[in-house]
């Protein structure tokens, strides 16, 4: 049985939880807790820790999940739940302009961490004013080389199929690497 483990990152409220729950196979392990500050009233709840879930792709091939706080208050679990990562998932909220630099500080962070594979997932594609993930490349200057995924995080077939962009990169990594 081969694991494989992915960070799924991003800014606050970009839909890491909902993205991990949304394709999970077992029940989301969450450490969300109640927002107190005003300021953060976007939603009721924030991580705090992590999200964790598991999806298996064949018999013998298990992608565990790892969803990061948003909030840079809580960026110390980042480097923890990176280690041993081997590849990771930036969800960006395509409607929220004002969280792009905060993603690209976020992608920065994730890539000096390790030199793993990643994608750019373009969160809420289904909304009218969402930015196309073409402009998002452009926006968040990603290199042309690097997926960047339309997604809709309440959509398991969404959900998969960036996990499935990712996980190919990693397995042709993987190969790579075995056959040196």
């Amino acid at each position: 049985m081969q694991t494989v483990k992915i960070v799924v990152t991003g800014p606050f409220s970009a839909g890491k939880t909902q993205f991990i729950q949304t394709i999970s196979e077992i029940e989301v392990v969450a450490t969300e807790k109640k927002i107190s500050r005003p300021e953060e009233r976007i939603k009721d709840q924030t991580t705090v820790a992590m999200d964790f879930g598991r999806i298996s792709v064949a018999d013998d091939l298990v992608l565990y999940l790892f969803g990061t706080p948003g909030q840079r208050r809580f960026d110390f679990m980042w480097e923890i739940l990176a280690e041993g990562m081997l590849g990771f998932v930036v969800l960006v909220d395509s409607v929220k302009p004002e969280t792009f630099r905060e993603a690209r500080s976020i992608l920065d962070t994730f890539r000096a961490y390790a030199p793993v594979p990643y994608v750019v997932a373009a969160n809420k594609q289904d909304l009218e004013d969402a930015w196309s993930p073409e402009d998002l490349r452009i926006a968040l200057r990603i290199p042309k080389e690097v997926k960047v995924i339309p997604c809709v995080a309440t959509n398991r077939e969404s959900v998969k199929n960036v996990l499935l962009e990712l996980l190919y990169l990693v397995l042709e990594l993987i190969d790579k690497e075995g056959g040196e």
